[in-house]
């Protein structure tokens, strides 16, 4: 069976990239490269069929010059300001973009938590399953009698008009900002590497240096990888930054939130609110200050076992999504998400 070869590139790590390369197909061979400079990538093109992109950098004319034989340029993800489109249409390369499940399931997870937080979740079911009445007897309901807010609750806030920064804006960000935008919500940003203008006014966002987005934010939505230089990063001088009264909610890398000073924050009343789905210590340790703080139920406190991505196991089924579009290549069948 003859072999294809595609260049994959991912500014994913280890475990990813063997994920990934399991949940290939056989049809395909695959030379995988993490972060590769330009000139690396512009080196490995040469007869390459099919180029596979995890947000690594522009694609410009001179990869696409390099890749004379291209079939496809297949973007993971949504985020296509990068790929120079008009380049890919000159030079007769079909461009693809693939929105990542995974990354959709975490920005989910993180309006949930922003919404479990401002409503006061925990809490308001606790009031509601110890059946008391809090001094309003019950009575049948109908069109003219019904008791709102029977508990007398005057800590409820919601997401309309609120200020939402985004540490960390990735695909997972972008995915966030797309699903706050009906919510009437100011989205700001932060990242390493500032998006270019067309991008940011095309997902209404703005960019903000960390201090001023911690300053700001209604609530503070972490999505910082794990790197050396971010672990246990966001300390007490970041939450001390912080809006008295915000809301601290995290999907992003392990490793990265001081516990301790985000429990500290919290325990104080600086802070409403938190949420978090990944941890120092996986699973949870026992000793995580955290918890001793959300066993309470009317804590306003929301601790998820990592799930935010939903229950998809490192199988090699997991990714074959990615490589959808290269065998409709292969078998003359239409694209999906095509571009250009």
């Amino acid at each position: 069976m003859a072999r294809h070869p595609t260049l994959f590139i991912t500014h994913r790590g280890e475990r990813h990239q063997q994920v990934a390369l399991v949940s290939a197909p056989a049809e395909l061979d695959i030379t995988l490269r993490r972060t590769p400079s330009k000139e690396e990538i512009i080196a490995l093109l040469p007869g390459m069929e099919f180029l596979i992109t995890e947000r690594t950098g522009e694609i410009d004319a001179d990869i696409m010059r390099a890749g004379a034989n291209l079939r496809l340029i297949q973007r993971l993800g949504s985020q296509t300001y990068d790929i120079d489109l008009a380049a890919a249409r000159a030079a007769g390369i079909p461009v693809c973009y693939l929105p990542v499940r995974g990354c959709i399931m975490v920005a989910e997870h993180m309006l949930m938590q922003m919404l479990a937080c401002a409503k006061r979740l925990r809490e308001t079911m606790d009031d509601t399953l110890s059946g008391k009445d809090f001094g309003h007897p019950p009575h049948r309901c109908d069109e003219d009698y019904f008791a709102y807010n029977w508990t007398g609750r005057t800590d409820i806030r919601g997401l309309w008009g609120a200020t939402v920064g985004i540490l960390g804006y990735g695909e997972i960000g972008a995915e966030l900002a797309r699903r706050l935008a009906g919510f009437g919500c100011k989205v700001i940003y932060n990242k390493r590497n500032r998006l270019p203008p067309e991008a940011e006014a095309e997902m209404h966002i703005q960019f903000a240096e960390t201090d001023d987005l911690a300053a700001q934010s209604d609530y503070v939505c972490m999505l910082l990888p794990f790197f050396p230089e971010t672990a246990q990063s966001l300390s007490r001088a970041f939450f001390a930054g912080m809006k008295p009264g915000a809301i601290f909610v995290s999907c992003g890398g392990s490793g990265v939130v001081d516990e301790d000073a985000l429990a500290e924050a919290y325990a104080t009343g600086h802070l409403a609110g938190a949420a978090l789905d990944t941890f120092t210590y996986e699973p949870i340790a026992p000793d995580d200050p955290l918890l001793p703080l959300a066993r309470d139920p009317r804590a306003n406190l929301v601790l998820t076992p990592h799930t935010a991505a939903g229950t998809a196991s490192a199988t090699r089924n997991e990714r074959t999504d990615d490589y959808a579009n290269l065998m409709h290549v292969l078998r003359g069948e239409e694209l999906v998400g095509r571009l250009v």
